[in-house]
């Protein structure tokens, strides 16, 4: 559900990152939804995948690295779009910002 404002006003990525402390969202086209905290059942099953993807990374000698949430990706050029996903595995280290986040576009998307 939109964090509220008013059905029209839209958020910047600045607003999103100046949210207060323990309040998560995700940015999307410019509006904020509230995310709710996750029940234990839906955390022991992450805790199980990230256990068995950070495996196979390790066994494969593959040169990606594992992210649980809360881990905030952008997805788009114009900075209007922030998620974060449970689980993300970035095999390109070029597009992690400074910030220790991750931008699928550093750029812009095509």
């Amino acid at each position: 559900m939109p964090l509220p404002k008013t059905q029209t006003d839209t958020y910047t990525s600045e607003q999103y990152w100046n949210l207060p402390d323990g309040q998560r969202a995700e940015l999307i086209n410019g509006r904020l939804y509230a995310m709710a905290p996750p029940s234990r059942v839906h955390q022991e099953i992450i805790t199980e995948l990230v256990s068995a993807i950070h495996d196979h990374i390790k066994k494969n000698n593959v040169s990606c690295k594992i992210y649980p949430a809360p881990f905030a990706v952008n997805l788009d050029a114009e900075d209007k779009n922030w998620v974060e996903p449970d689980i993300s595995v970035i095999c390109d280290p070029d597009k992690l910002t400074d910030n220790e986040t991750y931008s699928l576009c550093q750029r812009r998307c095509t």
